[in-house]
């Protein structure tokens, strides 16, 4: 099975995109795909956040930007759809 090429996800997120603005989702798959590419997106911010926060000795404006991301996705864990498509 594998993951799916970037240009199968570009294709799949555009149709899930096309679906959810047609109303075209009876089962609500468009928009699971687009709430989860919208996490999935947080998270890698998430860890390249942290990856710039120790190299930088752990400096207190990487601090700052980690905190930030942290308390966004924090958000969105607890009001879901707010910040996503």
């Amino acid at each position: 099975m594998g993951r799916p090429t970037t240009e199968e996800l570009k294709l799949a997120l555009a149709e899930a995109g096309r679906m959810r603005e047609q109303g075209e989702d009876p089962h609500h798959l468009a928009k699971c795909l687009l709430n989860h590419d919208y996490r999935l997106k947080l998270h890698e911010q998430l860890h390249q956040q942290v990856e710039r926060y120790l190299h930088s000795g752990q400096s207190s404006t990487e601090h700052s930007k980690l905190t930030r991301l942290l308390e966004k996705i924090d958000s969105e864990e607890r009001h879901p759809g707010l910040g996503s498509h």
